[in-house]
């Protein structure tokens, strides 16, 4: 993903989910996807789908049955 669009996906994901915190950052080793942090901590998968020339993004975020723990 290019800067740009990263740029904006980090936008919109920091005024939906209220965290100002909130980071997009690419992955260097896939042009189609990007990480997303909250306080520097690695929270979601971002994915970047292309088909019939519409583009969508699918985050991704795995929950383990610990983190749970105490909530």
């Amino acid at each position: 993903m290019k800067k740009d669009e990263l740029a904006k996906l980090q936008s919109y994901l920091r005024k939906t989910f209220g965290a100002t915190t909130l980071e997009v950052k690419a992955q260097p080793k896939k042009d189609d996807m990007a990480e997303v942090f909250i306080n520097n901590e690695f929270v979601a998968a971002l994915y970047r789908e292309e088909e019939d020339g519409e583009i969508s993004y699918q985050l991704q975020m795995a929950i383990l049955d610990v983190d749970l723990e105490g909530v």
